[in-house]
């Protein structure tokens, strides 16, 4: 064969592969697009669990065959109002929200109601509309519980041992999650706080002054640096800190710091919650003892079936009819079921899991 004839034959082979290869459609990894639109819109893309969360979330609706308009507020409720309101003119035909302020999108949801556009609440319950369709979050009450278990338990309060001195934080009021956080720890730790088992040196242990509003990581850095230089100057021991966040885990953590005390010295008993990376390495180098984890994955998942019902006019799964009332409506929710990490399981949980690597967690 000549030197022409070969190079035919060898560009005819290449030219009849990459047919071939472009006939074989998608590897099922994604289907085709179905003509639906999906607006998403986040809280926050500052918050690590919050970006993972909308990205996990597209990936998954596109992978259902669905184009996603995903957007994160810069942290303000009006930036998010108007991210709902051009999704709302682009049409499109589900809006999943994590609500910055859930108490500040009762006009803009009417518009999309007006429209017969579904809506679907993800993992912050929005309030005072009656627009929403479903709710879907994880057991926040639950996480509460858990929470004031492990304090019971490592400080071994049902043994009658005490008294210790605890300082409590709580979400913002704007956020229904924190106030069913706060009322499931408070279930489990009011007893103890009633026989004086439990002491709280600054005195507050009402929900409106324990919260912190719009979850402001430096409020809480300032609130319990205030309370360290009031309460706990003259030396006096403090033995726990309730923070319902991870992101105020931090903040307290580094108040802590500032203020002279060091891991292994003194140091408090410290919660959490969402499981985050940072979280997961404090819980390693001693200076958080748990935090809750949440696997997102779970939450995205049902969020996506959750859509994919409510797009092809069936009922989704639900598992709770009774609890979310938003002060207008009973929503109809699923509920994904956390979990309490701490040093002995978070290598199992966390990094077993795949959650997150080994890499990522050894990544300083």
């Amino acid at each position: 064969m000549s030197n022409f004839k070969k190079l035919t034959a060898i560009f005819l082979a290449v030219l009849m592969t990459a047919f071939l290869t472009g006939c074989g459609g998608d590897s099922g990894e994604q289907k085709k697009s179905n003509g639906k639109t999906i607006g998403v819109a986040m809280p926050s893309q500052s918050s690590i669990r919050w970006y993972k969360d909308g990205e996990n979330l597209k990936k998954t609706l596109e992978g259902q065959g669905y184009t996603v308009n995903l957007e994160y507020t810069k942290d303000t409720y009006q930036t998010q109002v108007d991210q709902i309101q051009k999704m709302i003119d682009d049409n499109v035909s589900c809006l999943v929200i994590g609500a910055f302020d859930s108490t500040k999108l009762v006009d803009i949801l009417a518009k999309a109601y007006e429209k017969k556009i579904p809506i679907i609440s993800y993992d912050r319950l929005i309030m005072d509309t009656d627009s929403i369709s479903y709710y879907v979050t994880f057991d926040n009450k639950d996480v509460g519980v858990q929470i004031g278990k492990y304090i019971e338990e490592k400080l071994e309060l049902k043994s009658g041992k005490g008294p210790y001195n605890i300082e409590f934080f709580a979400g913002s009021p704007t956020d229904n999650n924190a106030r069913v956080l706060n009322s499931g720890l408070f279930e489990v730790l009011q007893p103890y706080l009633n026989s004086g088992q439990l002491v709280v040196p600054s005195g507050k242990v009402q929900f409106d002054d324990i919260a912190i509003k719009g979850w402001s990581r430096p409020d809480a850095k300032a609130r319990m640096a205030e309370i360290l230089k009031t309460y706990y100057a003259d030396g006096k021991k403090l033995d726990a800190v309730i923070a319902p966040s991870d992101g105020f885990s931090y903040v307290i953590i580094e108040a802590l710091e500032e203020a002279g005390y060091s891991v292994g010295n003194n140091w408090p008993i410290i919660t959490g919650d969402d499981g985050e990376l940072r979280a997961a390495r404090n819980i390693i180098d001693g200076k958080m003892a748990m935090t809750v984890f949440k696997d997102t994955r779970v939450l995205v998942e049902k969020c996506a079936t959750m859509v994919d019902a409510v797009m092809n006019g069936n009922e989704p799964e639900i598992n709770d009819v009774n609890s979310y009332n938003n002060r207008k409506l009973t929503v109809p929710a699923y509920l994904c079921k956390p979990e309490t990490i701490d040093a002995s399981n978070v290598q199992e949980k966390i990094i077993d899991g795949g959650y997150y690597s080994k890499e990522e967690l050894e990544a300083k």
